[in-house]
């Protein structure tokens, strides 16, 4: 079904595999359409309850394909990014489902957006992050000008966009930007016991939670509060709440339906 990546779900889990190794999982049309599809795809299976997104090869992704966007007519960069990288970052924020980033290498440009957007960031100790379009004169852009400011401050942030300055995977640990730092032997295991936890999670009450804490983020006070009561009330009439509420009382580890 698709040819620049792979998709495999087992066990709840939906791995999403860039697969262009060759030139470090760099986006060109046929990657960019086909992640929108697969993420589609993933939000329409209830049997997935979570979801890794990770590279093939040595990098996350290296953002876009020049050499692939030279080799046709000029493009109109405001109609691409509408077209291929907007719906991505909509559906990964959209998706009623934790999205865990396995960082496996490097994530530059359109590609340290793609790994910022996701819920969790579980990075290689070799892996790094860096903002790289300055250095071909071009602007942060697939959401990064959201993500940034809001994870690291306005001052650092507009260091880190107009030096293209590249952070280590500690060092992007240090600053927010990702969850956990591991070997990269332990990389693929941490992950998937990163994302079986989520597969056993109430499911309903995560995507209210990742809707909730981005509505934090932009809305004041009042209106956090008032949705707040929204999504509880939501929440406290889902099959799993009862089975959360059981579980206590009889003193045993619930088991969640994700309904």
């Amino acid at each position: 079904m698709f040819t620049s990546l792979l998709l495999d779900i087992q066990e709840g889990i939906a791995t999403i595999t860039l697969n262009r190794p060759d030139v470090y999982n760099a986006f060109n049309d046929p990657l960019s359409y086909e992640l929108q599809d697969a993420l589609r795809q993933v939000e329409k299976d209830a049997a997935v309850r979570a979801v890794i997104l990770t590279g093939a090869g040595k990098a996350f992704c290296s953002g876009q394909d020049l050499k692939a966007a030279m080799n046709g007519e000029k493009r109109n960069l405001s109609e691409s990014l509408h077209k291929r990288y907007n719906p991505i970052i909509r559906a990964i924020r959209n998706m009623p489902k934790p999205v865990i980033c396995q960082l496996n290498g490097i994530a530059a440009g359109a590609g340290c957006s793609l790994a910022l957007a996701c819920d969790v960031i579980i990075a290689s100790e070799t892996a790094a992050m860096v903002e790289i379009f300055i250095n071909i004169a071009l602007v942060l852009d697939s959401g990064s000008s959201y993500f940034l400011p809001r994870t690291v401050g306005y001052h650092k942030a507009f260091e880190l966009a107009t030096k293209a300055t590249k952070l280590s995977a500690q060092e992007a640990m240090q600053l927010g930007f990702v969850n956990k730092v591991v070997p990269p032997a332990e990389l693929e295991s941490t992950v998937r016991a990163e994302a079986a936890f989520y597969a056993g999670a109430p499911t309903k009450a995560i995507a209210l939670l990742k809707k909730m804490l981005t509505k934090g983020m932009t809305e004041n006070l009042d209106a956090v509060l008032d949705y707040e009561a929204y999504c509880q009330e939501i929440a406290g009439n889902t099959a799993d709440n009862k089975e959360g509420i059981q579980a206590f009382l009889e003193k045993r580890k619930p088991v969640f339906k994700g309904a």
